[in-house]
């Protein structure tokens, strides 16, 4: 399939590859290459504009952009969210799970700083930016699904806590699609998919230097 621009410019005539379940795929390459336009068509954010485009069912793939989307509601549902709470309880979960879930994501202190799990306020102005981005891991990590999508998603979160995050992710059985710019998270993947600008990209086993 093509990769477009934002206003219809061709960045990579025909994009092909296959990326299977424990395939944990880097993303790289210069700015307005098409790296944000790929994780868009991916995410079912952009129409697919030719080609064929072959993806798992929605419960099985979470796409996390570098801003998050933080819903209306309690502090509960910026975690299960789009669950509902009563889709919550219905599924076995409880609040002590996603205590849990907070604690792996470094935000266990939010509960009580925030007035407890049902506290409703405008999440958006209530938390920082690496709180936002930590908030989405742990719910991707409560939905668990077979691959994840992560547009920059740790821009504001430190290594150390991101090294946690993605061996964590990784443990789950959760398979890695990354675009990034740090270096760092390029050995908790696989496979590189490299765009090279003029319309050539490379994809292939992660190079081992």
């Amino acid at each position: 399939m093509p990769i477009l621009s934002p206003n219809g410019d061709v960045l990579i005539e025909k994009m092909n590859f296959k990326i299977e379940p424990g395939m944990h795929l880097m993303i790289s390459g210069p700015n307005g290459c098409g790296k944000s336009s790929l994780f868009r068509i991916m995410g079912q954010l952009w129409p697919v504009t030719g080609g064929i485009l072959h993806k798992p069912s929605l419960d099985k793939i979470f796409y996390i952009p570098q801003r998050p989307y933080l819903p209306q509601g309690t502090l509960r549902d910026q975690l299960i969210y789009p669950q509902t709470h009563e889709e919550m309880i219905n599924s076995g979960r409880s609040d002590d799970e996603l205590l849990e879930l907070l604690k792996e994501v470094r935000l266990a202190y939010i509960v009580d700083r925030e007035g407890g799990w049902s506290k409703e306020n405008d999440w958006n102005d209530v938390l920082s930016g690496g709180e936002k981005q930590r908030m989405a891991m742990g719910r991707l990590i409560y939905h668990k699904p077979t691959y994840a999508i992560l547009d920059e998603c740790t821009s504001a979160v430190s290594m150390d806590v991101e090294g946690h995050l993605y061996t964590f992710m990784k443990d789950q059985g959760i398979t890695l699609i990354t675009v990034s710019h740090r270096d760092t998270l390029w050995k908790y993947h696989t496979f590189l998919l490299r765009f090279c600008g003029d319309k050539e990209f490379e994809f292939g086993k992660m190079p081992q230097d």
